[in-house]
């Protein structure tokens, strides 16, 4: 046992989670040098899966970085432990990859240790990255396009040489044009379990011929949803002329 957090703060939680979250913190502070301690995630939001955990963001005072996963009173939790460098490196990172995922913790979770003002500042960062954009520009788009027809190129060269491989890239090359109608919107990338939901808000008919690309059994049926999805977002269904801009290149 663990020396319990009297100077923590708890959002009010049903059992098992309430005695989870406490024991969590606990056993952080016990762990580590701590500036402040987030939780977020369904269970803190109230409304959690089966499968659901408690995910835990340490603001850590010494440079060192690590993730966990441990169970408290039954509860899986996930922690997150990182000094303040690394967290504004992952907004930046996190920003050009169009998945702001650190930003969002610290955003919209509930702040159950604040030892200093960092907590406050990180907070507020993370706020303003979610405001902003990825704002990829046309030379990330027109690469991104490419990726996504060319996997859809070879979903269809692979049709009837192996329809499992063809299945399985027909699959990835969707994915890939579902993101890029996100990314051609200047919004950040969701979740795969969030992605259709987010697309139905974003394209509605896009979303209904993502739905049932992914609910069909039938790869002919797959294939020529594939092409409608295309249609929709990157235009082309396979090699299309580019160029990237030049780029010196250092000599030895």
């Amino acid at each position: 046992m663990y020396e319990p957090c009297a100077e923590c703060s708890f959002p009010p939680l049903a059992a098992p989670y309430d005695g989870a979250l406490r024991a969590a913190a606990a056993w952080i502070l016990a762990r580590f040098e701590v500036r402040g301690i987030i939780a977020s995630g369904t269970i803190i939001r109230g409304n959690p899966g089966p499968s659901s955990d408690l995910g835990l963001y340490v603001i850590h005072a010494r440079p060192q970085r690590q993730r966990l996963q441990y169970t408290f009173e039954g509860v899986p939790a996930e922690i997150f432990v990182n000094p303040v460098r690394a967290i504004e490196r992952y907004f930046r990172d996190e920003r050009e990859e169009g998945r702001p995922i650190t930003a969002h913790m610290l955003a919209t979770g509930y702040v159950v240790l604040r030892r200093d003002d960092v907590v406050d500042r990180l907070r507020e960062q993370a706020r303003a990255l979610l405001d902003a954009s990825p704002d990829p520009g046309p030379e990330r788009l027109r690469m991104l396009r490419y990726v996504a027809a060319t996997s859809y190129e070879d979903a269809r060269d692979m049709a009837e040489i192996d329809p499992a491989t063809a299945g399985m890239i027909l699959g990835r090359a969707v994915r890939e044009m579902l993101h890029y109608r996100f990314w051609h919107a200047n919004r950040y990338l969701p979740r795969d379990k969030d992605l259709l939901d987010a697309l139905r808000d974003l394209d509605a008919e896009l979303a209904g011929a993502a739905r049932a690309f992914y609910s069909s059994e039938a790869f002919e049926r797959r294939l020529a949803l594939a092409a409608q999805i295309a249609d929709q977002t990157i235009g082309v269904h396979g090699f299309f002329e580019w160029e990237s801009p030049p780029e010196d290149v250092a000599e030895d």
